[in-house]
């Protein structure tokens, strides 16, 4: 199954390239990288040989092209399929 806005929340996200496109905390937009491991509340990514752990629930996330809001994928990972609706 290829990833689409639709089903981005059922998706593993580690491994995925992702870019900040927007952000309340300015410093962060423009980030990009590889998303290396996910908590609840952060995702943390390699930019390069630094790893920066970001807040999900302040910024906008572009996962190859698709545009997420953070709180759309606060949670724990293994829960985030719970909560979908079928």
């Amino acid at each position: 199954m290829s990833i689409r806005k639709r089903n981005i929340k059922r998706h593993e996200l580690i491994g995925l390239p992702v870019k900040i496109t927007e952000s309340r905390n300015s410093t962060l937009v423009g980030l990009q990288g590889e998303v290396v491991d996910e908590t609840k509340n952060t995702l943390k990514i390699r930019t390069g040989k630094e790893v920066r752990q970001v807040l999900k629930n302040i910024c906008t996330f572009d996962f190859n092209g698709i545009l997420v809001h953070g709180n759309e994928i606060v949670g724990r990972p293994e829960n985030r399929l719970k909560k979908v609706k079928k």
